[in-house]
Order: structure tokens, then sequence, then C-alpha cells
């Protein structure tokens, strides 16, 4: 480690609901964050969801300005700044660099017709070698074929597609740059080579110059120009370097660097993610296997779409006046197994373990008797169940881990923290940051800017664990039996809901 002084390094996370910009010292510290939301997504229909890309930038320049503000120190002392951000997301650029629509965000489920269309066209069995990943509705890909199909016009004024950290980094920077992590997420990356599929790009017909350059994560990217440092209050010349996806920068965050440690993350959507040292992948596509944010590295996780959402949305609709603080403290009144209540998570499809853009939420089991308290238990049980499901298919690809370190929102929650312990059958570990994504970009910005020589390094001094809890033998074997009612749940609704998405058409 150099013996830098008063040296910052930032990390900013492009997020669903806001954008967020944090500090860490040269020890790893987080020093000051600050927060600037986004405007809500916008749903014009079932499985729909748009947001504007300059409001990302409108929300990144706020929350730049509020942390240096907050913390009182000047944009010259920022050595390096990491970006992450909401993965999978199609922003659309035209010739003067200007956004042409809203960009489709990583829960818009709307194009089933178009990964039908590519699997039909290339196959499966080369998709696979191609990409080491399945065709998603999620992901980058589908998303700009519908584009192509259903707004001709605007398919024909685009000249550069961005991933949504890749906005602001093109406002801060003007580099059309991305990193290996979010770039796997697109359905256009040979992950296994570390470059953009050429099958996949020419396979479909499509321009390369419309894609931008792949950095590994710690490679510089740009630096901050003249006009972006007169709105943020950076200094103009600071390096910027390429940064992760939001799973692989918050595993950087919780250390999971080298193999044996697995990290779960609570944000609007839950992801159990495990470090791979070669690329392995589901032969039936149910988890992802993506680029790390470490040279020669690849992570495989598994994604339910509808965590913390989840929560948010029955808080939002049910219960707005009351805090989440107040509303898990009432989900302890109910008793374990919400009285024979399920919760199905699938606000907006699902991805793990199954491949369903037409899957939909659904309690089961719902009663007279229950009572809002049960209710809310049994929405926090059926996430731990959604994310146990991933957890079951990466160990089964030989990610056996010895811990699960928890972060996110949930994972602020001590009465979450044990049920994931108790579902999951294994102890889980929260730590003394739960910053998550930000904070991995902003250690990613310490290694490329030589503070740090790697990941490993860095992780070493910053990365502490602070709480544990252990799985309670009874109370587990509990889960186990209502973890098997849930797994059957969804095959045995799977059909009604294809029908009833047919409705919604």
């Amino acid at each position: 480690m150099s013996s830098r002084i008063s040296k910052y390094w930032l990390g900013l996370d492009v997020g669903t609901g806001g954008s967020r910009a944090l500090l860490v010292d040269a020890g790893g510290r987080v020093t000051h964050a600050f927060t600037a939301p986004h405007r809500e997504m916008h749903m014009a229909r079932p499985l729909w969801a748009e947001q504007d890309p300059d409001d990302w930038w409108r929300a990144c320049q706020a929350a730049i300005r509020g942390v240096l503000l907050q913390s009182g120190i000047d944009g010259s002392s920022v050595a390096g700044i990491g970006l992450t951000g909401q993965m999978h997301g199609l922003v659309l650029l035209d010739e003067k660099h200007e956004v042409i629509r809203p960009a489709l965000i990583w829960c818009d489920q709307r194009s089933q017709k178009q990964v039908d269309f590519v699997n039909a066209k290339l196959g499966t069995d080369t998709i696979l070698s191609s990409i080491a990943n399945p065709v998603l509705t999620g992901f980058t890909l589908p998303k700009l074929l519908w584009v192509r199909d259903n707004e001709p016009e605007s398919y024909a004024r685009l000249r550069k597609i961005l991933l949504p950290k890749d906005y602001p980094r093109f406002k801060l920077t003007g580099e059309f740059a991305t990193d290996v992590s979010d770039a796997s997420g697109t359905s256009l990356f040979d992950v296994a080579n570390r470059k953009w599929s050429d099958a996949m790009v020419s396979g479909l017909g499509l321009d390369r110059s419309i894609l931008p350059d792949a950095f590994e994560s710690s490679d510089l990217a740009g630096w901050v120009s003249a006009e972006a440092a007169k709105s943020t209050g950076l200094s103009p010349g600071t390096p910027v370097v390429a940064g992760a996806g939001d799973q692989a920068a918050s595993a950087v965050g919780n250390g999971i660097v080298e193999p044996g440690t697995v990290s779960c993350t609570l944000g609007t959507s839950g992801v159990v993610f495990a470090y791979l040292e070669k690329p392995e992948y589901d032969p039936q596509g149910r988890v992802h296997t993506f680029c790390h944010a470490i040279p020669n590295v690849w992570h495989v996780m598994g994604v339910t779409q509808g965590a913390g959402l989840s929560l948010q949305w029955f808080r939002n609709r049910f219960a707005p006046d009351i805090a989440y603080d107040d509303l898990t403290a009432e989900a302890t009144l109910s008793h374990a197994g919400s009285d024979g209540l399920f919760w199905l998570p699938y606000l907006m499809g699902e991805r793990t373990p199954h491949l369903d853009a037409n899957a939909r939420a659904a309690w089961v089991g719902l009663t007279a008797r229950h009572t809002r308290a049960d209710l809310t238990r049994s929405v926090l049980e059926g996430v731990c169940y959604s994310l146990r499901d991933g957890l079951e298919i990466i160990a089964a690809l030989g990610a056996n881990p010895s811990l699960v370190r928890l972060s996110g929102g949930g994972a602020k929650s001590p009465f979450w923290q044990q049920l994931f312990a108790d579902v999951f059958r294994q102890k889980v570990v929260t730590l003394a940051t739960q910053e998550g994504s930000a904070y991995g970009a902003a250690l990613l910005a310490m290694v490329g800017t030589g503070e740090y020589s790697s990941a490993v390094d860095v992780c070493s001094v910053a990365i502490k664990e602070v709480d544990t809890k252990n799985p309670q033998p009874k109370v587990s074997a509990f889960y186990q039996q209502r973890y098997e009612i849930y797994r059957s749940l969804y095959p045995a609704l799977k059909s009604a809901f294809g029908a009833i998405a047919g409705l919604d058409g």
C-alpha cells in the first residue's frame, strides 16, 4: 500500500431507486455517502419497466456534489472513481450522443418473442458455446431486438448502446466503455474469452460499432472531463476505472474474491453469488455464469427478480405509513411458517430457477385467520426460499460454501438474517461495511489507481466480519419441510401463469 495521505476514492452506484456516491479512504473505510433518488420506473404495461438515462445522470451529479459537500473535501482529493450499477438495461444513443428513448431496464420482460427468435435462428447449443448462458428476456440483446422489431424509427437512429452505469460514465468522461462483468449480462459477450461474441453479433446481423469497448474492471477507462468537473465538483483528469455490474462489484465489496465463500445480496432483486476459477455453466440455464471483476476469474449467480421488491411492494401498497423496521418487527409476531402461508416472489417474472417471464407472484394458503404479520413474514420467508433455490444450484456446480455473507437492505434486519441462516441451513455473516456495490466500485478504483495491487490485496485490509447467525437445528428442519412445499408450488401453477399472461396481451 502506498503512503498517499488525505486521498479518497469515489464509488458511484447507478441503482434502480437512486444513485449513490460514497468516499473511501486509503484503509478501505467508508467516510461519507450520499444518495440522490431516481424518478420511479415507468411501467406502461405489465412486465414493462423503463427509466430515463438523463435522470440517472442528474442523480449522479447530485450524489457526487452531495457527498463532496457532506465530507467537506475538495474534488482534487478524489484519487479515482469506480462505477457500478443495475445490469442488463438498454441505453440507445443517436449520432449526436443523445438518448433516443427511455432505457428498458433489468426487470423489463416484454421481449419473449425476441428470445424465441434468437433461439430459433442460432440454436441453443451455439448460444451456450458462444456466451455460456441462455438468452433471457431480462438481458440486453432481446431488448435491443424488441426495439428493432417494434420501433424501427428509433432503431434507425441508433449509433451506440450502453449499459446503465456506462451512460453516466460517458457523461463524466466522454468515453463509450463498459467492463467485462457487466457486458456478460448482455447476451452479446463471449464470457469464456472475455470479449464481444462475433457469433452473436454477426449471426443476428448487428453492427459491431454500436458496442462500447469492454475493459477489465480495474482498468482505467477514462478521465473526468472539464465539463463534467464543473457540474460535479470533481477535478478534471480524475481517473475513472471500468468498474463492474452491481453484483460483481457487490461481491468485491463483500470480499468474494477467493474460492469458498458465497454472498447473498438483498436489493430490489436478490442474488446469490459464488467465485469460479474457470467458467462453468448450468446446462438448464437456471443460474448465470459471468466474468468476475477480477482478471481471469468468473462467477456464477442466481437471481430472484423480486427480492427486496417484494417487501417494498407490500409495504407501499398495504402499509405505506409503517417503517420497514416496524413492519419486520411485526412479522416476529407471526409463527415460523406464517401459519401455512407461502409467498411466491415473482412480481417481475423470474430468472432462477425458473426462466419464466410469465411467472406471477402469489400467496398460497391464505385463509381468513391470517394477519398482516403473517403476510409480512410470508414475504420474508418466500424471498429466502427463492434465494435458496439459487444456492442449491450453485452448490451443485461445485461452489460449496462454508458460510454466506449477507449484504444489502435486508441484511440490516437481525430477524431476516436469522431467517436466512435457518432456511439456507448455513452460517450467515454480515460485514462491518454494508455498502455493497458502491463500496466494491470504490475498492476497484483503489486497485486501478495503484493504491493496492489486486482485489485480494485490498479486501484483505478492508473486509471485516462483524456478526454471525448460525442455523438453529430444529427451526432449520421445520423450514426444510416448508421449503419442499414451496418448491412444489411453481410447477403446479405454471400453466395458470401462462394463461394469465395471455390475458395481459
